[in-house]
């Protein structure tokens, strides 16, 4: 009970501005609590609210949402932690990150109830493609919602590019980090086993965060791929937190990247391999 009642109480910050630091050692309903990006949260707490309902009877009424672990994360400080997870549709997976969330902060554990949406955990991020979130004003307001704009250097409106690195997103995943929680998908896509991205192995040698590998399954089933129309409904959505890890300092970029592939079950099985190189193979000599 105490554990819930103290996930309530201010934060204290260290806002640039002498005011907003000073004062959020009382501001207990966040009315003057900014993220490190300039951001009002009492804004975000809005979003939250507004676009959680409709959203909560997406995943918990018109499907079945059966969340494991969620005992996991309320045990985990408000700082430095870095979810990584597989991803199945643009929107539909965060969404439910921030309903598991926002009921883990009312103590609820691995049942998501919407009454929590009314004071959300609103130090929580998500990565994301900026070109995805720019595409029409639903992704635009989600954006407010926390999102951590990054550009791809490997895809661009659907088509395989080259380009430079964001050189930024490794430094705006860090102030996302030192603030609170930040929700990542490393393989910048929602096609399944696709690559683990390097910069995640990055991020993670640089900041120390505590890892916490997600397994979610179902959503590409129940939803279309920006999550946001049905393409079945009455299906069961699963979302597993694994036990918390740390990477010891001295792995390697490579290393790290391997362990991700495992952890959140994208190595790909070897019949679906040796399948896709036959197709590949039978492609080429037609």
């Amino acid at each position: 009970m105490l554990r819930v009642l103290r996930n309530f109480l201010p934060i204290p910050n260290n806002d640039p501005n002498p005011f907003f630091r000073y004062i959020s050692y009382i501001d207990i309903f966040g009315f003057f609590e900014r993220d490190p990006f300039g951001n009002w949260l009492i804004l975000k707490r809005l979003i939250i609210l507004i676009a959680g309902f409709p959203t909560y009877w997406r995943i918990a009424v018109a499907n079945q949402l059966k969340v494991e672990g969620a005992e996991k994360i309320a045990r985990l400080p408000n700082q430095n932690v870095y979810f990584i997870s597989n991803h199945q549709t643009y929107f539909a997976d965060v969404i439910t990150f921030y309903h598991i969330f926002c009921s883990v902060k009312w103590g609820f554990g691995n049942r998501v109830i919407p009454i929590a949406l009314f004071a959300p955990r609103a130090r929580t991020f998500y990565v994301a493609a900026s070109e995805t979130m720019k595409e029409g004003l639903i992704p635009r307001i989600f954006s407010l919602a926390g999102a951590i704009l990054v550009e791809r250097s490997w895809r661009a409106k659907g088509e395989n590019v080259k380009r430079e690195l964001d050189s930024s997103a490794g430094s705006n995943v860090a102030k996302g980090l030192k603030f609170g929680w930040v929700v990542s998908f490393p393989q910048g896509t929602t096609s399944p086993y696709a690559p683990i991205r390097k910069g995640t192995a990055h991020i993670i040698k640089d900041a120390n965060p505590i890892i916490v590998p997600v397994v979610i399954d179902g959503f590409r089933r129940a939803f279309n791929k920006t999550g946001l129309a049905y393409k079945k409904r009455n299906t069961e959505l699963r979302v597993k937190f694994k036990d918390p890890i740390h990477f010891a300092p001295e792995a390697t970029v490579e290393e790290i990247t391997e362990v991700i592939k495992n952890i959140i079950e994208q190595d790909m099985p070897e019949r679906i391999a040796r399948w896709r190189g036959e197709t590949s193979e039978s492609v080429k000599n037609h």
